[in-house]
């Protein structure tokens, strides 16, 4: 049917909301594609829900043609499987918990891992049953501390997430290039530009792992790539580590007063003072500096975590955050943040401004007065042979000439600081460049992480009992639309590519007459008996100005104008994205909006 805008549900906004931050959440509330709910939640109307049936339309033929099969899980899950796995605890606060009135425990889904594994457990006992890949179109429900941006993170969103079962590691590797193809298909088909970038397992684990990044200034994923060809989001780059360095022969550390000292500009301008070297000047890079951070894990305890970084570098935060739960041995999401002032208080040996690395008992520096006694971890670059300023845990003190491997170690180490423009790739292919993106999708090789934890075990050739191995691939649909609508804009309104847009042609009767409006609904119809979906502006009191103003917010991508003209038997055809216009005559106008439609 015609959608007549006389009768469709639809206001559209003439003020920019206040809540909008960013240009596709102002946009899609002004156009009347969503209303809001509540923070992060959101309601779709008539149109929204049109362009939402088109994305998913062209996901549900990527994933049927690569052999998926659909499914539909409840949103309303039990503890029961969540508690099997470890992630009703691990997920912490990022879940919807709720009690039914018999007192059990129930989630929102955040993500279906445990029930795609216990349904493929309950149906299939064979290898022979294998490989099979399922997916579903669904609503997730995640408890977002700082909901944002409006479609693009939410509380609750849509989501296409599917799960392939294979018998062994090749076949998963199979399933994984079947998915990852599929995505590239589906992001073509919606005109959303997107980038594969390695990435890190994080919660999810597994061995393998990839991000789908729309670039645009105002994603949250920071991500880089070099002229060779090197891509990955910043969690996931590793540091080309130096070379250690003989230490043979290296002078003795020395412990030196440094008043006021507690930052890293002031110990440069001090030792460059008390201490100046012959062949060059002191740097921050010199300095190692010692950052304490809370690991909130999942249950909500805190631990404190030392982590020595080169003083010219800044810890990022995300970065550590996608690694530390393996060198704290705890499953689920931690989050990291920096130590507070009752932090401090718990760990004396932590001289706020003079921290440094936990030194033995027997270390000639110094006393065991020193030894922090918590966790110490360094960036890759602090090597063996590494010599350095850095605090002596006493206040106004640092150590000169500290050497790594002979005067203090270390319990690991992890990718702590940021990632720069200019650094080296880690396959060598040349200097990287950062931007910004949009996480539009995610893949994984989960391998036996759920199907252990579940027992989900088939019989294999030799008739003996295996484990399956799993991947998980996800694309966020609501975000997608988002996505589209800030790319696809300009300072009047939305501009959808034409195989998202909520209608094939809008139809815009201008006029008093009677003849105009018989002409646009007679068009209208005709079009419709084409094949074309058709939104057509019938008010019959609206100025033609407003209607103008409608259709180019609204972005479908051909907008055909019923006025003037008419009297000559000509029809305005106008390109929403280019906005160039020409006249068709009224007998020629169904052919021609036929032909430029199938493009």
């Amino acid at each position: 049917m015609v959608l007549r805008l006389s009768t469709l549900f639809l206001r559209t906004l003439r003020e920019d909301p206040a809540d909008a931050e960013v240009e596709s959440h102002r946009l899609l509330l002004r156009a009347g594609y969503i209303r809001r709910a509540a923070p992060g939640i959101y309601s779709w109307l008539p149109l929204g829900l049109k362009v939402l049936a088109r994305v998913e339309a062209v996901v549900r033929e990527e994933m049927e043609a690569i052999g998926a099969q659909e499914v539909h899980f409840p949103a309303l899950l039990p503890k029961e499987p969540y508690e099997a796995t470890n992630r009703w605890t691990e997920y912490g606060d990022g879940i919807f918990r709720l009690r039914d009135r018999k007192g059990a425990d129930y989630l929102l889904a955040p993500t279906h891992e445990e029930m795609f594994t216990l349904l493929v457990k309950d149906l299939y006992s064979s290898y022979k049953d294998l490989p099979v890949s399922l997916f579903q179109i669904q609503t997730k429900y995640r408890d977002e501390a700082r909901p944002r941006a409006g479609l693009l993170r939410g509380r609750e969103f849509i989501m296409k997430d599917s799960y392939s079962f294979d018998i062994d590691d090749a076949g998963l590797e199979g399933s994984y290039q079947l998915h990852r193809g599929a995505y590239l298909r589906i992001f073509e088909r919606l005109g959303l530009e997107v980038i594969p970038v390695t990435a890190t397992a994080g919660a999810m684990g597994g061995s393998k792992s990839e991000e789908f990044l729309h670039p645009t200034p105002i994603g949250e994923d920071t991500f880089v790539r070099s002229a060779g060809g090197y891509t990955a989001n910043v969690e996931a780059v590793t540091t080309v580590v130096p070379a250690d360095i003989d230490y043979t022969g290296a002078p003795a550390a020395e412990v030196r007063d440094t008043p006021e000292t507690p930052t890293i500009a002031t110990l440069v301008d001090h030792a460059n003072a008390a201490a100046p070297r012959d062949d060059r000047a002191w740097t921050a890079a010199d300095t190692l500096k010692n950052v304490v951070l809370a690991a909130v894990l999942p249950t909500g305890e805190r631990e404190i975590v030392v982590i020595g970084v080169p003083g010219d570098r800044s810890v990022d935060l995300k970065r550590i955050e996608a690694t530390i739960a393996g060198h704290l041995e705890t499953g689920g999401e931690v989050v990291v943040e920096p130590a507070d002032e009752e932090d401090l208080k718990k760990h004396p040996g932590l001289v706020k401004g003079y921290i440094g690395p936990g030194l033995a008992p027997d270390t000639a520096v110094l006393g065991a007065e020193a030894s922090t006694g918590l966790r110490y971890l360094v960036d890759p670059r602090i090597v063996s042979g590494t010599s350095w300023i850095t605090g002596a845990n006493e206040h106004g003190r640092h150590v000169f000439g500290l050497v790594a491997g002979r005067d203090f170690t270390w319990d690991g180490t992890i990718e702590a600081v940021e990632v720069r423009e200019g650094d080296e790739a880690p396959d060598g292919s040349g200097p990287l460049v950062a931007a910004r993106g949009i996480e539009m999708g995610h893949i994984f090789q989960l391998g036996r992480k759920y199907a252990e934890a579940l027992g989900l075990r088939v019989l294999d050739q030799n008739g003996k009992l295996a484990t399956v191995t799993m991947g998980s691939y996800g694309v966020g649909v609501t975000r997608a639309i988002a996505a589209l609508a800030e790319s696809n804009r300009d300072e009047r309104g939305i501009i959808w590519p034409r195989n998202v847009a909520p209608a094939d042609v809008h139809v815009v009767a201008t006029g008093k007459g009677a003849e105009i409006f018989e002409a646009a609904e007679k068009l209208a119809a005709e079009l419709e008996s084409v094949g074309l979906t058709v939104l057509y502006d019938d008010r019959p009191k609206v100025s033609p100005g407003v209607k103008f103003g409608d259709a180019e917010l609204i972005g479908v991508p051909t907008i055909v104008v019923v006025g003037r003209g008419l009297a000559e038997g000509v029809l305005e055809v106008k390109d929403r994205r280019s906005g160039e216009a020409q006249n068709v005559a009224v007998d020629d106008a169904v052919a021609f909006l036929r032909g430029i439609t199938a493009h």
